[in-house]
């Protein structure tokens, strides 16, 4: 099994974090799997909705050639998942987004869902998240650490002082979280999330902290084994239905090529 995992950080840039996050997921794929961490640059670095955008596009342009090149499936490595529901609807491979599948597994934990994300501007997405993916009614509790994604590069190049700073960060976070109510601490975002997935049986008072690095491959990993038991795939009705093949290549030109 192959999977395609896409991140929203320059490879370069951030080179720890993604070296980090390659082993860490290959180590922890099934026999036979391996996965593929591929960056954008330049890469979501001036946080707002029209990078979000920009970036979702490279990112399903991305997932089409995914699927060309026999990728068994796509996952969407940036949690707010911009982009998911097109790509989605224009491949036949499974498409998993880490903020779409770490909020419904999270949900089977406990009723009260905190998140902790990078920056202030996330926190008002988070909540568009839950209910675009019927849960807000259990997502009440959003903050943000206020950090940028080389914050963490230290931690993730070997710095235990570092690794063990911003896990503090993050705790004193979530902290009021869970004094508020949540039940459960999502890591919103996979570069917290590799952080946290590094503590075995990571807690915040009585709150388990989700991993969503490992929710998003292993969420993978079973739709593509799900796919090859019985064919199953998205609804090709009005949720997801297919694109036809024009309007894949109109998108790919102007990814390529710009405006004409």
């Amino acid at each position: 099994m192959r999977i395609f995992w896409q991140s929203f950080i320059d490879a370069t840039a951030s080179r720890p974090y993604m070296e980090r996050l390659s082993a860490y997921l290959n180590a922890i794929a099934a026999p036979g799997t391996s996965v593929h961490v591929a960056g954008i640059s330049p890469p979501d670095r001036d946080f707002g909705r029209l990078a979000e955008m920009r970036c979702a596009m490279v990112a399903v342009d991305n997932g089409l050639k995914a699927e060309e090149d026999g990728f068994d499936a796509y996952v969407m490595g940036h949690f707010q998942d911009p982009g998911l529901f097109e790509l989605r609807s224009a491949v036949r491979i499974p498409v998993v987004g880490v903020g779409e599948a770490t909020l419904h597994a999270a949900a089977q934990l406990g009723r009260r869902l905190g998140l902790v994300t990078l920056d202030p501007v996330f926190e008002v997405w988070h909540l568009e998240q839950a209910e675009r993916y019927g849960l807000a009614d259990r997502i009440r509790h959003v903050t943000a650490m206020a950090c940028r994604p080389e914050d963490f590069s230290a931690a993730f190049a070997g710095d235990e002082t570092a690794r063990q700073r911003m896990l503090g960060d993050f705790t004193r976070c979530a902290a009021p979280l869970v004094e508020a109510g949540a039940d459960v601490i999502v890591p919103a975002g996979v570069l917290p999330g590799l952080l946290c997935g590094s503590e075995r049986g990571f807690k915040v008072g009585h709150a388990p902290v989700i991993n969503c690095a490992a929710i998003g491959l292993k969420s993978a990993e079973m739709w593509v084994q799900i796919h090859r038991l019985d064919g199953i795939e998205p609804s090709r009705g009005p949720s997801f239905a297919l694109a036809p093949e024009r309007a894949k290549a109109d998108f790919r030109s102007l990814v390529a090529r710009g405006r004409p």
